[in-house]
């Protein structure tokens, strides 16, 4: 086996509970708690990610073999291992919890790549935790596999992102009421390996601020600086200051790559906020396909809409303030946070003119040329028209003869498509001569588009089809599809299927366009 080294600092360095294993409790003045995963009937290695596995120094024959999927089904652990859960809170839906930690989440340790990266491994999945508030700590197959998928494909959009390693069927039946309906059924049950510098969030430093922990909310700071944030110079409140403006850079950086690709993640809590504007906890996600900024994907969520996909940038900035306030205590004055949170708005505004001129083939946008850009979206969300087929067709618009040729591949209805034919090719003819004057040829301009709207996004009802194939003993739709996913910029010939619009069979279907926080 290829010999792999740990360093669990985490666990090394930090206050943890005095008592172990998985008893349901309230943990004061720790930030984890010592549980093992616990074991299951029969761990099969259903999918992994070679990418990932090459990435932490996993050879080939490691994978392959039997103590593998023991591992990373709960059932082993390799010599320097160290399995914990993390405790930490968190706001939810707008509403602070108070104690939440990884219910269903256990780290095995922190491996020490070739390279010299650190690496968390942490499985989703495993059995309860003191965290689990009388859950089971289970996950099923379907949840896991969009994890495990998503995972993967945002890494390859460029888009900041924890990542997947292995996907491992337990044997196991888990009990799921997908809607909370009153209808639970026993479902095939998954682990999930995923892999992060760290899993440290927002609402890891709002516990013990909200508890008046105030040392152990210094130590975690401190902690979290010196091992993620080693770039970072100075000391006391102006180490503090640029580490949080450091946070609120990244985040903003992160969500307005999800509004590039149309990716709305759903469950926008601060529990499910990254330290490091890294993408985590792939719920109830899901892709905008025709444009709508009011969509969201999570039922949970579809009287408020509170986490919809025009509003993620706004509720970005409202996570960042609750994470200020739970760091106030270490500043004399707010002043820091607020040029914090202000790095956030010059960030994301910055990273939004840049996106939107990348999408429409331009060198840069102005405010004009966000105008045009806003006028597009609205006339996408009136034409029922796709998001990422129709920036991906833009590509193709002749700038001498402009038609609507190239984006006919978008409309869902002939009659949506109708009510905004005129509108959009005025649009088209404006967006010509805007291109006619810029200095770019084209094809530079040509590449530049490719590169930032994609023609492979991963479409819930993909997803789908993959769960469906899976749950029937066929796991070939998950390594086709990640396959897939792999190079999304690509043309990919042969491969039309898994860039089409959504099917029709799709468009109210469990699973497709409807999600929960349920797994």
């Amino acid at each position: 086996m290829t010999e792999l080294h740990f360093d669990n600092r985490f666990v090394r360095e930090l206050p943890g509970d005095p008592e172990s294993g998985p008893r349901r409790r309230e943990v004061r003045d720790a930030l984890w708690s010592a549980v093992e995963p616990t074991p299951v009937t029969a761990p099969t290695l259903l999918a992994h990610s070679p990418e990932v596995a090459a990435l932490l120094g996993l050879d080939a024959a490691t994978v392959a073999s039997e103590g593998f999927a023991r591992v990373f089904g709960g059932n082993a652990l390799y010599p320097g291992m160290q399995p914990w859960a993390a405790n930490y809170g968190g706001h939810q839906f707008g509403n602070w919890a108070g104690q939440l930690g990884d219910g269903r989440a256990i780290s095995l340790g922190e491996l020490l790549a070739p390279d010299g990266r650190r690496w968390e491994l942490q499985l989703k999945g495993a059995g309860p935790t003191p965290y689990s508030r009388g859950a089971d700590g289970r996950a099923v197959l379907r949840s896991s596999i969009r994890e495990f998928l998503c995972s993967e494909a945002m890494h390859h959009l460029g888009v900041p992102t924890t990542r997947a390693l292995s996907l491992v069927g337990t044997g196991e039946a888990v009990v799921r009421d997908m809607f909370y309906d009153g209808h639970p059924r026993p479902e095939p049950g998954a682990v999930v390996c995923r892999v992060a510098p760290s899993f440290i969030r927002f609402g890891s430093f709002e516990l013990p601020a909200s508890r008046g922990e105030l040392d152990l909310l210094r130590q975690l700071a401190d902690f979290c600086i010196r091992r993620d944030f080693p770039e970072l110079a100075g000391q006391g409140e102006a180490l503090y200051a640029d580490w949080f403006a450091e946070v609120c850079e990244r985040t903003a950086v992160m969500v307005a790559h999800w509004m590039r690709v149309g990716f709305v993640h759903g469950v926008m809590n601060t529990d499910n906020m990254s330290i490091l504007g890294l993408t985590i906890d792939y719920g109830p996600y899901g892709w905008i396909d025709d444009y709508d900024p009011d969509w969201t994907p999570n039922t949970t969520d579809a009287q408020g809409r509170r986490y919809r996909f025009g509003t993620q940038p706004q509720v970005a900035y409202w996570n960042l303030v609750r994470l200020a306030q739970a760091l106030s205590t270490l500043f004399a004055d707010v002043a820091p946070l607020q040029a914090g949170l202000e790095r956030f708005q010059d960030t994301y505004a910055r990273q939004e003119r840049g996106h939107a001129a990348a999408k429409l083939g331009l060198s840069h946008c102005d405010d004009a040329g966000m105008a045009h850009f806003r006028r597009l979206q609205q006339l996408m969300h009136r034409g029922e028209m796709d998001m990422t087929l129709t920036f991906r067709g833009l590509m193709d618009l002749n700038p001498l003869q402009p038609s609507l040729a190239c984006v006919e591949a978008a409309f869902y209805t002939p009659a949506r498509r109708n009510a905004v034919e005129q509108d959009l090719l005025q649009w088209l003819g404006e967006h010509a001569r805007l291109l006619q004057a810029e200095p770019l040829p084209a094809a530079g301009r040509r590449e530049r588009m490719r590169l930032a709207n994609p023609r492979f996004v991963l479409r819930n009802w993909l997803a789908q089809e993959a769960i469906d194939r899976a749950e029937q003993g066929d796991t070939g739709g998950i390594d086709e599809l990640l396959e897939v996913m792999r190079r999304p910029y690509d043309e990919q010939p042969g491969r039309g299927h898994f860039a089409g619009r959504r099917p029709d069979w799709a468009r109210d279907r469990a699973g497709c366009s409807m999600l929960s926080c349920s797994s």
